[in-house]
């Protein structure tokens, strides 16, 4: 899957409340999906880990010389370094364990883009908790694999027309270990899970561990409904129910593969990747910059667009879910209508499967199905 060009920063917040004030404290992730010669974007996201807020600023300051030039979903304002970004109104409230995120595009010096060293939130410090000095510790998930897992690097196990693969391909930028193991197939719909425990470059994908339907460098079972032409306009109707537990940086993501041919081979690579969000943590972010919010399916999503080699477009759920029902062809039917992506091409591949940075963790697929129709 795509990779992540990001700075990673983790603050803390929190707060100390005085007597008719509320306890505030919060989380904040600091992230760069994409710079270049004079820009950067930045995306951040908030965990309020205090009482419940009706309204919220969130201030920081940039140290080499920052301006931002564009934001979105918070209020901006810039004196010299200093910044704060106010909640845009519909994103006021904020429960208790709750995120929100907002992100920016900036200029830069070309020099130096350190992240900023610390944050506030409706004016207290950043530092971990709702105790001044005492940090409040992440409970680390406890991963109980069951019996049959497999943990080399590329394992794999079929389940009826789909194969789960342990895809462990940026393990090199990091060291740790991750299983896969098969749970049970009824028709088209399986369940399947994964555990893992990596550290490393905090902004390097290690894994994405998946369910594979179709082409991966090369065809390994037949009877999956792929390739199917995108003018063809079938319905790739699918369902995902699953539980997350996790320390650490991750997503949990479909990923669908293009190609201008309709029988690749291992020496085709894809021409477009497009990938659809349903859950992160951590910070992670999509390769590339947001183009646009678009709704599809019933919810949100924001849009990414970038290049690795080949065209990856990103759909993230502005919020996160553990149950989805969704038909893929409308997100391909979307980037058509923009004029990013060419009818005539063929969707080789849809995987699903959870792209991990850093951290350790759980993800249990209890019930998944993609048809085509």
């Amino acid at each position: 899957m795509a990779t992540l060009a990001a700075l990673l920063v983790a603050a803390a917040t929190v707060l100390t409340a005085t007597t008719a004030r509320a306890a505030v404290g919060c989380q904040v992730t600091y992230t760069v999906p994409n710079q270049w010669s004079g820009g950067f974007s930045a995306n951040v996201v908030i965990k309020n880990l205090g009482d419940p807020l009706t309204g919220w600023t969130l201030g920081w300051s940039f140290a080499a010389g920052q301006q931002i030039t564009s934001g979105w979903k918070a209020t901006f304002t810039q004196n010299g370094g200093q910044v704060s970004a106010a909640d845009a109104g519909w994103n006021a409230s904020l429960g208790t364990n709750a995120t929100t995120d907002l992100g920016f595009n900036a200029t830069w010096n070309n020099s130096a883009n350190p992240a900023p060293a610390a944050f506030t939130l409706n004016g207290v410090t950043c530092t971990g908790g709702t105790t001044p000095g005492e940090p409040t510790p992440t409970p680390t998930p406890t991963v109980t694999p069951p019996q049959g897992q497999l943990c080399n690097a590329f394992d794999s196990v079929t389940m009826g027309k789909y194969w789960v693969n342990n895809n462990l391909w940026g393990q090199d930028s990091g060291t740790g270990t991750q299983c896969v193991w098969a749970g049970s197939t009824s028709g088209s719909t399986i369940s399947w899970g994964t555990s893992w425990n990596w550290s490393g470059q905090s902004n390097q994908v290690k894994s994405y561990a998946s369910s594979v339907l179709g082409w991966h460098w090369g065809w390994k079972l037949s009877n999956t409904g792929l390739p199917t032409q995108v003018s063809a306009n079938r319905n790739v109707s699918t369902t995902w129910n699953y539980n997350v537990s996790t320390t650490g940086t991750m997503n949990v993501a479909y990923d669908l593969w293009l190609h201008t041919i309709s029988n690749p081979t291992w020496e085709n690579n894809p021409t477009d990747e497009v990938m659809i969000w349903t859950y992160r943590t951590g910070g992670a972010g999509p390769v590339g910059t947001r183009q646009a919010t678009v709704t599809l399916g019933g919810t949100n999503w924001d849009l990414y667009r970038g290049n690795i080699g080949w065209e990856v477009y990103s759909f993230v759920r502005t919020g996160n879910t553990s149950s989805v029902n969704l038909n893929l062809r409308d997100f391909l039917n979307h980037l058509v209508s923009r004029g990013w992506l060419a009818s005539s091409k063929y969707l080789t591949s849809v995987q699903a499967g959870t792209e991990v940075f850093i951290g350790q963790g759980r993800l249990d697929t209890t019930a998944y199905s993609v048809n085509v129709s």
